[in-house]
C-alpha cells in the first residue's frame, strides 16, 4: 500500500513521513487521517492546496534519518560523511550509526552496512559497502560501491530497515 501526499498526489512509499515530491509533510506524530491519503481514497475532485515547506531543521545536521518504525529522529552531525550499521562482538571497526538498539541484526543490517556523504558540491550520496543484503532508495537497488544521489524524503532500506531521509534545505 502506498501513501498518497494531499498536496500534490504524488505516490509515496508506505511509512513515508514527508513527500518525496513536493516535501509536504505526510504524517503528524501517529498516522492522520488528514495528512495521509491511501491510494483508494483519493478524491480527484478536491483541489490541491500549495505544497508546504520542508521541515525546519532541528539542529545543525545536514541530513537527519527518520527511522520508520519508531519515529525516533537521528540528526548526522559533525562531519561530512557517516557509516551506518550494527555493532557486534569483536568487531574492530564501528559504524557512526549503530542501528543495533532498533533489532538491526534481525532485519538485515550489516555491520558495516551503507555510508551517507555530503559532497563538496553540496549534493548528499548513499553508498552500499558491499552489504549481505543489500540497501534500496525508494524500493530500487544501489549496486555496491556506486554513489547514489539522496533527496528530502526519500526512503532508504538498509536490509529491511526504513530510514526517511530529511535534508536540510539551505
Amino acid at each position: 500500500m502506498s501513501v498518497i501526499c494531499p498536496n500534490c498526489e504524488h505516490e509515496n512509499l508506505d511509512g513515508a513521513l514527508f513527500c518525496g515530491q513536493c516535501g509536504a509533510k505526510l504524517v503528524s506524530g501517529g498516522v492522520s487521517t488528514a495528512a495521509v491519503k491511501r491510494t483508494h481514497d483519493i478524491d480527484s475532485t478536491k483541489p490541491v492546496s500549495a505544497p508546504l515547506p520542508p521541515p525546519p531543521p532541528a539542529t545543525e545536521a545536514f541530513i537527519s534519518l527518520h527511522v520508520v518504525r519508531t519515529g525516533q529522529i537521528l540528526p548526522l552531525v559533525g562531519r561530512n560523511e557517516f557509516t551506518i550499521g550494527r555493532v557486534s562482538e569483536g568487531q574492530s571497526i564501528l559504524p557512526d550509526i549503530d542501528l543495533t538498539p532498533y533489532e538491526a541484526y534481525s532485519q538485515g543490517v550489516s555491520r558495516l552496512h551503507t555510508t551517507i556523504k555530503r559532497k563538496d558540491n553540496g549534493e548528499i550520496v548513499i553508498t552500499d559497502l558491499g552489504s549481505s543484503n543489500g540497501t534500496r532508495v525508494n524500493n530500487e537497488k544501489i549496486p555496491a560501491h556506486t554513489e547514489l544521489i539522496l533527496n528530502h524524503g526519500d526512503v532508504i532500506s538498509i536490509g529491511q530497515f526504513k530510514l526517511q531521509a530529511l535534508i536540510r534545505q539551505d
